[in-house]
C-alpha cells in the first residue's frame, strides 16, 4: 500500500464504520420498539399509481443487482476469482456492464419516484422533510457510486483496483482490525462515496428505508388464510361453505342444543 495514514484516515477508516454499525443496530432496535406501526414505507400508491407501477420496480429491481454487485465486489477475495481462472479483465468488464445497466435501472427508477413525488400535489403533501433528506442521501450514494465506478474504469485518477484497496478494507472490518491503509490507499471518488454511504446507513433506521430490513419473505412460505364471516349467511346451491375448526364445533354445539331442547 502507498497511502499515508493520519488522524482523519484513523477516523473515517478505522472508527467511523463502527459508529455507523453501532447507529444502525441500535437505531433499529429502537425503531422497532417504539414505532413498529411507523415500520413501513408509507405508500401513497393511493394517490397516483401510473408513474409509480414503472418507476417502483425499476428502482427497486436495480438496486437488488447493484446491491449484489457489491457483495461479490467487497466479499469475494481477488485471489478466490484468481484461483477459479477468472481473468481481471474479464471480471471488471462484466461488472461493468451488468453495474452501468443496474445503476441507470435505479437512477431512472428513482428520478421518476422523486419527479412524481415533487409534481403530484397529493404524494408532495404526504412527503415529509426526513423523506427528502432520505431522498438526497440515496440519491448522492448512487451517483457518487456510478461515478467512482467511471473514473475507475476510464483511469481518470490513475490505474486503481477497489478490489485491493476498497474490498480489503471492507473485509478488515468483520474481524475488527481495520486496514486503515488499504482504504486511505483508494482514490477520492471511493472515499467520498463510502463517506456518502455510510451516513446513509446513519440514516436508513430513522426513515422509510427501514422496511428493507422486513422484506415479507415470509409470504412465500405463509399457508393459505381462511376466512369466515361472523354471522350465518345462505349459500347458493351447489356450493359448500369451508368450514374451519370454530365453525365446525359451533355448529356441533348447536345441534346438541336443539336435541336437547326437544
Amino acid at each position: 500500500m502507498t497511502g499515508t495514514v493520519n488522524a482523519l484516515d484513523f477516523f473515517l477508516w478505522g472508527i467511523f464504520p463502527y459508529i455507523t454499525l453501532a447507529i444502525v443496530v441500535g437505531g433499529t432496535l429502537w425503531r422497532y420498539k417504539t414505532d413498529q406501526f411507523g415500520w413501513t414505507t408509507r405508500s401513497s400508491q393511493m394517490y397516483e399509481s401510473k408513474l409509480l407501477r414503472i418507476a417502483s420496480p425499476m428502482f427497486h429491481y436495480g438496486i437488488l443487482v447493484v446491491l449484489v454487485g457489491h457483495i461479490v465486489g467487497l466479499v469475494i477475495p481477488k485471489s478466490w476469482t484468481d484461483a477459479v481462472g477468472i481473468s481481471e479483465h474479464f471480471y471488471h468488464i462484466n461488472a461493468l456492464v451488468l453495474g452501468s445497466i443496474a445503476a441507470v435501472a435505479t437512477l431512472i427508477g428513482l428520478f421518476a419516484m422523486i419527479y412524481r413525488r415533487r409534481t403530484s400535489a397529493t404524494v408532495f403533501r404526504a412527503t415529509t422533510w426526513n423523506d427528502k433528506m432520505m431522498y438526497v442521501a440515496l440519491t448522492s450514494a448512487i451517483v457518487l457510486g456510478s461515478v467512482a465506478t467511471l473514473f475507475n474504469a476510464m483511469e481518470i485518477e490513475g490505474h486503481h483496483n477497489y478490489r485491493e484497496t476498497v474490498s480489503v478494507w471492507f473485509r478488515s472490518l468483520f474481524y475488527f482490525q481495520p486496514n486503515v491503509e488499504a482504504m486511505a490507499s483508494a482514490t477520492t471518488s471511493f472515499h467520498i462515496h463510502v463517506i456518502v454511504a455510510m451516513i446513509l446507513f446513519c440514516l436508513w433506521p430513522f426513515t422509510r428505508l427501514v422496511h428493507a430490513f422486513t422484506a415479507p419473505l415470509h409470504y412465500i412460505f405463509r399457508p393459505y388464510i381462511v376466512y369466515r364471516s361472523r354471522g350465518k349467511r345462505n349459500h347458493a346451491r351447489g356450493w359448500s361453505p369451508v368450514g374451519t375448526a370454530d365453525s365446525v364445533n359451533k355448529d356441533a354445539r348447536t345441534v346438541e342444543r336443539q336435541h336437547h331442547h326437544h
